[in-house]
């Protein structure tokens, strides 16, 4: 069995440190590196792609919003003609300086509340594929598993990944928990752990409400931001590979 960790790097801004790109690019597979938009300089951007790259890890575009005061976090109603310029922009930015660093961008995964939104809304959806397949159609697109996102990115013919997120509660119906809500992000790392276990050996979780759910994903998000993050990403490495369970990235698999 395999399966793919990745993380939200690269969005340190200035003097304004977030996560610890090093500690996390010595346990995930994957890197989505910020590309400005919501966060992420250019040299540190840069630092983060050339540790990525000193590490094998896949690197992939995280695409966002331009929203850099909320942190790519609040929904914007875009026109289609800026939004996927800015995809093709950010995209072309990240490209540009994984070069440099002797590494190349391999997939793109939306960030905050264009992710979010983009798995249920067509129109934006249909923007960000098109963006992605103007630039270069070999990139795969990371989305929310089971999302509506997942089939509209499969019927235009880019290599679609879903993913399931580590320390993020479920609902029932297999969306996230608002992160106003209690249960939305998770901190035990043993819980975190135990529950992507799960996972990965039965493509279920447990939901907050205790009821089962079943998620098809083929990679494992833990938020770089999320407090104890790399304690939480060394954990669940290592009790999936002591289950035997290999971690390889998503792009590497046929």
């Amino acid at each position: 069995m395999n399966i793919d960790l990745n993380s939200d790097l690269g969005e340190s801004f200035g003097a304004w440190r977030m996560g610890d790109d090093a500690a996390m690019l010595a346990i995930v597979s994957s890197a989505n590196v910020a590309c400005g938009f919501h966060a992420g300089d250019p040299a540190g951007i840069l630092a983060t792609l050339r540790s990525a790259a000193a590490h094998g890890v896949s690197v992939g575009a995280h695409v966002a919003y331009p929203d850099l005061a909320g942190f790519g976090r609040r929904n914007m109603d875009l026109a289609s003609a800026d939004l996927q310029a800015s995809v093709i922009y950010q995209i072309g930015a990240l490209q540009g300086l994984a070069a440099a660093a002797g590494t190349r961008v391999r997939y793109v995964k939306p960030h905050g509340a264009l992710y979010n939104f983009i798995a249920h809304d067509a129109r934006q959806a249909a923007d960000v594929i098109a963006a992605v397949k103007a630039v270069d159609a070999s990139l795969g697109l990371v989305v929310l598993a089971g999302s509506a996102l997942a089939g509209w990115a499969r019927e235009a013919g880019l290599r679609t990944v879903e993913e399931a997120f580590a320390d993020r509660g479920y609902r029932a119906d297999g969306s996230l928990v608002p992160r106003n809500q209690p249960g939305a992000v998770l901190h035990d790392p043993d819980a975190i752990a135990e529950r992507m276990l799960q996972l990965a050996r039965e493509g279920t979780v447990t939901a907050v409400d205790g009821s089962v759910v079943r998620v098809h994903a083929q990679s494992i998000c833990v938020h770089g931001d999320s407090p104890g993050a790399v304690a939480m990403a060394q954990r669940l490495r290592e009790r999936l590979t002591a289950e035997g369970i290999a971690i390889r990235a998503f792009m590497d698999l046929a």
